[in-house]
């Protein structure tokens, strides 16, 4: 696919690693519909699509929409593909960590982990996808590096990253046949306003692992998001400590158990 001159929706695009995809797709003079719940941050990411347009023919716009709700996704998602189009490639950047121990994680906040992560990835695929099946596109779903590592303080949050892999694997098999791809992005820990969030609540072991990997920048993550679509990878994993993980992961498991079980325990050793 020449992603070029395309029609793109993005959930979760008002700010982060979603954002920093919507500006790369614009900077390639594509339209971008993103989608989000908050309003004032939707105006301002319009704002910030803009100022990187390189055609005034460009179209860029958002809807307010809790993709987590499937009635309100079925009437939003339904309203944007008349007004736009069905479109081209469609990419689910909606997520959230609530870190934490697993026996202090509320059933509340377990519950809007799941829904926000895995509810809203299902919830937008099922309404899109019967509308690209004419003319075929690209699905990419966003996972994590805790989608294929479970990682201390991310119970339910390895929960619905890992089920975001096996959905996206099953996905991409029965649409193969209408020309649509799927992938999943899998990042490790981006320099976000989220994952701010997640410092907050986040467990000192947690911490300790995280510390071993170098962060991202969101625009370093949309730049590989745009080179490793176009050769129709399934799973796109930027940088070099994500894709060292996963290897480790693969072949050397009880390795890669021993290197995290060694900084929880410096951790735990200090308490």
């Amino acid at each position: 696919m020449n992603f070029q001159h395309k029609t793109i929706f993005i959930t979760g695009g008002s700010t982060g690693i979603g954002l920093a995809i919507a500006n790369a797709f614009v900077q390639q003079g594509n339209h971008i519909i993103i989608f989000a719940r908050t309003v004032s941050k939707l105006e301002l990411a319009i704002k910030e699509m803009a100022s990187h347009k390189i055609s005034a023919e460009q179209k860029i716009s958002f809807y307010n929409c809790d993709t987590s709700n499937y009635n309100e996704v079925q009437t939003i998602f339904q309203k944007a593909i008349e007004e736009n189009g069905s479109p081209d490639i469609l990419i689910n950047c909606v997520g959230i960590a609530q870190p934490g121990y697993f026996e202090e994680i509320s059933f509340e906040s377990f519950d809007h982990t799941i829904k926000t992560n895995l509810y809203s990835t299902w919830n937008v695929c099922s309404v899109v996808a019967p509308f690209m099946k004419k003319n075929g596109g690209h699905i990419l779903n966003t996972s994590s590096i805790a989608g294929f590592v479970g990682v201390f303080g991310y119970t339910d949050y390895c929960m619905a990253k890992s089920g975001i892999i096996g959905y996206s694997e099953a996905l991409r098999s029965e649409l193969k046949p209408y020309n649509i791809f799927v992938s999943v992005l899998c990042p490790p820990d981006t320099d976000t306003p989220g994952l701010q969030l997640e410092n907050a609540t986040k467990p000192e072991e947690t911490k300790a692992i995280s510390g071993n990997a170098k962060l991202l920048k969101p625009e370093f993550v949309a730049q590989e998001v745009l080179r490793q679509l176009q050769s129709k990878k399934f799973m796109i994993i930027p940088g070099m400590d994500g894709k060292f993980t996963l290897l480790l992961k693969r072949f050397f498991p009880l390795l890669l158990e021993w290197f995290m079980d060694r900084s929880i325990q410096k951790v735990q050793r200090r308490k």
